[in-house]
């Protein structure tokens, strides 16, 4: 926490994914719904539409069906890291349901924060974050703005 008492971390890697193949981090999804509620209705039609897709396209991640005897349905979202993330999709269509698994999908698990910095490197630089001028010489003096050529064709008259 900070002083402004809103959380904030380091950027940092999951896994260290980027670095070698990438890894998805969900491993298991749980769609509950109910057989016979009217809120569960987009939820009936996208198992019976887009459930095998989606598990084909995402073969890393267990996809769990399970009909209960609910009013809400929703999807429960488990990462490798240990974090559990609920979606309410109560009288969603099929379409919407299927955008909430690719946001869920794509996530890491982690609870979005603000960022401190931009970058964070675990092997800091003790010559510091480069720039386009950190090897500039100082002889040449300050960046000024090319004269044009019609202010030198002026100047010659």
């Amino acid at each position: 926490m900070t002083s402004r008492g809103t959380p904030s971390r380091f950027l940092k890697s999951v896994l260290q994914n980027g670095v070698g193949r990438y890894v998805c981090q969900l491993k298991r999804l749980s769609i509950i719904f109910s057989k016979n509620a009217q809120s569960s209705l987009g939820v009936r039609g996208f198992i019976e539409e887009g459930v095998v897709d989606y598990a084909k396209y995402n073969p890393s991640t267990v996809v769990y069906v399970s009909p209960q005897s609910c009013r809400i349905p929703k999807i429960v979202a488990e990462y490798l890291n240990g974090n559990v993330r609920e979606e309410i999709v109560t009288s969603k269509t099929s379409i919407q349901i299927s955008e909430v698994l690719t946001k869920l999908t794509n996530q890491s698990g982690l609870d979005i924060i603000r960022l401190r910095k931009p970058f964070h490197t675990d092997n800091p630089s003790i010559q510091g974050q480069w720039h386009p001028f950190t090897n500039r010489p100082p002889c040449i003096g300050p960046i000024r703005p090319q004269k044009q050529d019609a202010e030198q064709g002026l100047s010659n008259i």
